[in-house]
């Protein structure tokens, strides 16, 4: 029988390393999950060839791979669940059985999984912790919680109204920012649009249309690698960037004397023309710059 107290502490010694090779790189890529220490020695976290990794040595499922672009049927179910396919199996098998088995068997145990969610060939974005609530044998396909909270409101398939607003906050945060960030990130090459700063821990994806806003959609068009300064100065509208690709600092912050991070990290960052990504088609929508630089006009 499996020592679960020693593999829950296996699973959160293994997120809390994903989340900081995460936050320094935006993105996990193949050739870094193939060979993992966290503590145990060096370990395999994706398979070769299959959406579900089950290491022999754990009782359950480990990570699952969740590809928008897949042959699968995978995505979100309502508004607080994920549902994730069966691998398949040839006609003349069990469709239930498989690799499917040690996922069932982190349902029913109660452990968590990690969930790797592609954004290009090779590229992962980490969504942890998950956990597998439910099987539809039906549908050939379990249902997951995408995050710990989620597992015990009464109904998960089915919500009240505050239920509802609770759930799709979380799986905003646990999933698609996660997702829009390492894109943007990605398309900048690690490197903030108005200084060039290159250190991934210092880095946001920004809306340029806010993601409260029905067309806030999380694209790479919509979105700007900004340090953490440059981020807070572009909502707080201190710091605009038109739709020309030039930044523009309030004129009366131009005028204020405050230090070296004014003058330096502020004021000389006025009229510098934005770093775009190299592809044409990751650059900035400038219909949308246009609409967040009227607001910035109107402010200053």
């Amino acid at each position: 029988m499996a020592d679960l107290p020693d593999e829950f502490s296996k699973r959160e010694a293994l997120m809390h390393r994903l989340a900081t090779e995460f936050g320094q790189r935006a993105v996990l890529t193949r050739e870094w999950l193939t060979r993992v220490d966290f503590g145990w020695g060096p370990e395999r976290l994706i398979d070769t060839s299959k959406g579900i990794w089950n290491p022999q040595s754990y009782a359950a499922t480990l990570t699952i791979i969740s590809d928008p672009v897949s042959e699968y049927d995978d995505g979100d179910h309502g508004d607080s669940l994920y549902r994730y396919s069966y691998e398949k199996r040839p006609s003349s098998q069990d469709p239930t059985r498989g690799s499917n088995t040690k996922l069932r068997e982190a349902m029913h145990l109660g452990l968590p999984i990690v969930m790797l969610r592609k954004v290009a060939d090779g590229r992962f974005v980490p969504i942890m912790p998950v956990y597998v609530v439910k099987e539809e044998p039906e549908q050939k396909r379990f249902l997951l919680a995408l995050d710990e909270s989620l597992r015990f409101l009464p109904d998960p398939a089915h919500l009240t109204e505050d239920q509802r607003r609770y759930a799709e906050r979380v799986v905003k945060q646990r999933m698609h920012q996660p997702e829009f960030r390492s894109r943007v990130l990605s398309a900048y090459a690690l490197r903030c649009a108005v200084c060039q700063l290159q250190k991934a821990p210092l880095l946001d994806a920004a809306h340029i249309t806010a993601d409260s806003d029905d067309q806030g959609l999380p694209v790479v068009t919509n979105g700007l690698a900004l340090c953490k300064i440059h981020h807070a100065a572009y909502d707080e509208r201190i710091l605009g960037i038109s739709p020309d690709y030039v930044v523009h600092i309030n004129e009366q912050v131009l005028l204020e004397v405050d230090g070296p991070m004014l003058r330096y990290g502020l004021q000389e960052m006025d009229r510098r023309n934005l770093w775009v990504p190299s592809r044409p088609k990751d650059r900035p929508d400038q219909d949308r710059l246009a609409a967040r630089f009227d607001e910035f006009k109107r402010v200053g």
